[in-house]
């Protein structure tokens, strides 16, 4: 009995293990690389808070058996086999469920600089596997570039008009960018439209926004706040290329 005690533990701890480490790659069946530090430290915050859920659960567990036992002298090989299937099922559930919720675009540019960047590095994420290779590339490095933007944007005043402006181009210009592509039905993504397909206009796009925020993060860490140029430029991107894809959507 003892032997079986022991092998069915180590299986609980084996399982615990695996089912934490998939968890940790975003889930068994749609595994998400994190693109910035920000969403990698959104998902860790959200896994220890499952695992705190998990162990108050498997405490909870083994305290009611003991106090069963007590009750009961001794909850037997039976009670012990319940308590060891309770515990696995606790385990699948508690780091399954609840999952990380993908922030809603409308949300994204809400809270501080820290949470728009967090936010948005998530958003993208989930978008970044209906993209074409090349403007998928550009997503990772994107986030990159949030995390470095963020950090500056940590040491600005939020109501400053230079920092109101660059926080409308990450979390509202560059997203709808995103969106405005995946309205675009898949078998039309590839056809040509004034000289190139949606997929070569977002890659475009996508390309001037990295190029954007790589500029503005360089003003914002020399302390050049007044001289930031971002609305003109910004909405140039939006609204004056008519071969983007925000452009053909509108």
């Amino acid at each position: 009995m003892a032997a079986d005690s022991t092998h069915d533990s180590d299986r609980i701890i084996g399982e615990a293990k695996r089912s934490l480490a998939v968890q940790r790659q975003g889930g068994t069946h749609r595994p998400v690389r994190s693109i910035g530090r920000e969403s990698q430290r959104l998902k860790t915050s959200h896994l220890k808070k499952k695992l705190g859920r998990l162990l108050l659960a498997v405490a909870g567990i083994w305290f009611a058996a003991s106090v069963i036992g007590v009750i009961w002298n001794g909850i037997g090989f039976s009670g012990l086999m319940i308590g060891f299937l309770t515990t696995l099922a606790a385990v699948y559930l508690f780091t399954r469920y609840p999952k990380l919720k993908v922030p809603k675009r409308a949300d994204l540019n809400q809270g501080d600089a820290k949470q728009l960047v967090g936010r948005t590095e998530l958003w993208l994420e989930a978008q970044r596997p209906a993209l074409p290779a090349p403007a998928a590339d550009l997503v990772g490095k994107i986030g990159v570039q949030l995390d470095a933007l963020g950090l500056q944007l940590d040491g600005v005043d939020q109501n400053h008009p230079a920092a109101r402006e660059v926080r409308s181009l990450v979390g509202e210009t560059l997203p709808e960018m995103v969106d405005s592509y995946r309205k675009i039905p898949a078998h039309l993504r590839s056809e040509k439209r004034a000289g190139a397909t949606p997929d070569e206009q977002l890659t475009k796009s996508l390309g001037k926004i990295s190029e954007e925020i790589d500029h503005v993060t360089r003003q914002l860490a020399d302390g050049a706040l007044d001289d930031l140029a971002v609305r003109t430029r910004y909405l140039d991107y939006k609204y004056g290329d008519p071969d983007s894809p925000v452009a053909e959507s509108a």
